[in-house]
């Protein structure tokens, strides 16, 4: 499993909302420009998180975005699976013909790998140095 750009990014993006005062919108050029990203690629992934209801969107004037909830409520799978897709490590599942003896093994790495990820929360992102 490699995650893109867009996965890391959208990551790098929740942190920095969630160190922000509750509530206060923050402009997408100062998002960009702290997490030294281009505004074109990160208006893609704010869209993503914004019709996924992840973060809030306000135009105008102190205008930007938010997030919407408490940190606690977001997880790296959560975010990572809205902008990754499948986390699973291989495309492989139970449609395929094939009798295929690994497949079970490669269901249970998906698995680790959802639980690992849904076991992190933004807040505990934050607080990691």
């Amino acid at each position: 499993m490699i995650v893109s750009s867009k996965g890391r990014y959208a990551l790098r993006v929740m942190v920095a909302l969630a160190q922000r005062p509750q509530g206060e919108y923050v402009p997408l050029k100062e998002i960009a420009d702290a997490e030294g990203i281009s505004r074109k690629y990160l208006e893609s992934i704010m869209t993503i998180l914004s019709k996924a209801d992840f973060v809030d969107a306000s135009h105008g004037k102190n205008g930007g975005y938010r997030l919407n909830r408490a940190v606690e409520e977001y997880t790296v799978g959560a975010i990572l699976r809205l902008t990754e897709g499948d986390l699973s490590p291989v495309a492989c599942d139970a449609a395929c013909e094939r009798n295929c003896h690994s497949r079970a093994m490669w269901a249970k790495l998906g698995k680790m790998i959802d639980d690992f990820f849904d076991g992190i929360t933004l807040r505990e992102l934050m607080e990691q140095e």
